[in-house]
């Protein structure tokens, strides 16, 4: 699949396709946040006509590794939705790591159609640093962790229809970079603040345009 980067513009013109048959969409957030986190997001979606779902992972601090919350990801897929049901799936900053390792690891790959990778520390973050909690560690550069999933990660993720949507300003995902994969699509917001990748008007109309294609 070839990577692709767009600059998108604040429009209020989300340009649907209504032919397509809507998914229900799964949330997962980062760290420190809960589902709530996703509350416009999920309302927007709403409106818009999806059947919108979310997880609140625990714990949220990283005192576990993620593997274990990629664990929650897959037991709600399977307690949630129908066997043969396929699912878009959005993984937020830390959010991100956990979905991927449920599609690489835990045979996501088999139930999720779209996935949307949002402001999320793909080859890791220089804040991971800041803390020695497993979870967070995981998320450092070069982490056992993030190498076993970057080797094999464009082969198992050129299997969904996957897009990377990343903002150049990301203070948290150091560098913002990181977020970038070079695999399926790959759309750039001029998002000032990382928090705001799930509120933007921007950034929920990319969202909406990427799930009805």
């Amino acid at each position: 699949m070839i990577s692709q980067s767009q600059q998108l513009q604040e429009t209020g013109e989300v340009g649907l396709n209504n032919d397509i048959q809507r998914n229900p969409v799964l949330l997962v957030h980062g760290i420190y946040d809960t589902v709530a986190k996703f509350e416009r997001m999920s309302a927007y979606l709403t409106q818009l006509g999806w059947s919108v779902h979310g997880i609140s992972l625990t714990p949220n601090n990283g005192a576990h590794r993620l593997e274990n919350l990629a664990h929650q990801v897959a037991d709600y897929v399977t307690e949630t939705f129908p066997t043969r049901q396929s699912i878009d799936l959005i993984g937020f900053s830390m959010g991100g790591l956990v979905t991927r390792y449920y599609l690489q690891r835990l045979g996501g790959i088999e139930r999720v159609q779209r996935y949307i990778s949002l402001s999320a520390p793909n080859n890791g973050t220089l804040t991971a640093y800041a803390s020695s909690l497993p979870g967070i560690v995981q998320m450092r550069p070069q982490s056992d962790f993030l190498q076993d999933l970057n080797q094999d990660g464009v082969q198992m993720l050129e299997q969904v229809d996957m897009t990377v949507i990343w903002t150049p300003f990301d203070l948290m995902i150091v560098p913002a970079t990181s977020s970038r994969l070079g695999v399926g699509k790959e759309i750039e917001l001029p998002v000032w603040i990382h928090a705001w990748m799930v509120s933007d008007r921007r950034s929920l109309a990319a969202v909406a345009r990427t799930l009805s294609h």
